[in-house]
């Protein structure tokens, strides 16, 4: 950095636009404009003599830099946000989540438990097929597909996950598509290739025709086996199967918000 004064409140405030994607979200989260975070993202970047962002139309990518500086504020920003607290403080921590459709339709039925009763955190769902970076603190607790394989990360292996066709009983023997970038879309793609009636770009949307009785929809088995009126129509799809495990990292994971959380989020999926 230069000689220049960089304050916190703008560095808080780049830290809001890395982990949101963008100067939008990040507004929602600050309560400042999009316009005032912009200039103050420039003004950060000047003060610091650092090319933060690449922006273009679909908003703001962090730069190699970028990604430096948020690693480095983050246990900068835990320390100040300790020293700060006024005693006796009692928001709630928040806990960002990040699961694809499938697992966050099937963690939200059991919020209460997940969040306490009172609750004692404030969670947070990204739900996405796209993995996010847990490394980077995008998220703090991430579902994943497979053993972690980074340094910083920490895993615990979950139920196994397979995959089957669901219908309503009568429904028309024909697939429902889902245009994804997940394997088991991949798979339909290979299996269903064009000729498909209905194609969806959202998983959840193939669990609802099939609830209309609009054709075969691909569910893993801890959903479609929890629908009364869907009948599983095939075998399960043994290359689909995998196991889960939850992922967070090393230096987060004895957080007393964030070990509660991965508790109570383990008991709700080992009753699937």
């Amino acid at each position: 950095m230069n000689e220049k004064i960089v304050s916190w409140d703008d560095l808080h405030l780049f830290l809001a636009v890395a982990r949101e994607g963008g100067l939008s979200p990040a507004a929602r989260v600050t309560g400042r404009s999009a316009a005032t975070l912009g200039r103050r993202m420039l003004a950060l970047e000047r003060s610091t003599g650092r090319e933060l962002f690449i922006r273009h139309e679909r908003g703001y990518e962090l730069t190699a830099q970028a990604r430096e500086l948020v690693e480095d504020l983050t246990g900068i920003e835990a320390r100040i946000a300790r020293l700060t607290a006024h005693p006796g403080e009692t928001e709630r921590p928040l806990v960002k989540v990040s699961a694809g459709t499938w697992t966050t339709l099937a963690l939200l039925e059991h919020l209460d438990e997940i969040t306490g009763t009172p609750a004692d955190i404030r969670l947070r769902f990204v739900s996405a097929e796209a993995t996010l970076d847990i490394a980077r603190r995008e998220v703090v607790i991430g579902f994943r597909n497979a053993r972690p394989t980074g340094d910083s990360l920490a895993g615990r292996r979950l139920s196994r996950v397979e995959f089957a066709p669901y219908a309503m009983p009568g429904a028309p023997e024909r697939w429902i598509k889902v245009l994804a970038d997940t394997p088991s879309a991949r798979w339909l793609d290979r299996m269903v290739g064009t000729d498909a009636v209905c194609e969806v770009n959202a998983p959840r949307n193939s669990l609802d025709l099939a609830l209309a009785g609009q054709g075969i929809a691909l569910l893993p088995s801890f959903i479609g086996d929890r629908q009364p009126a869907l009948r599983q129509t095939g075998s399960t799809i043994p290359e689909l199967a995998h196991d889960q495990w939850i992922v967070t990292h090393q230096d987060d994971r004895h957080l007393p918000e964030v070990r509660r959380t991965i508790d109570r989020l383990c008991r709700v999926l080992g009753r699937r």
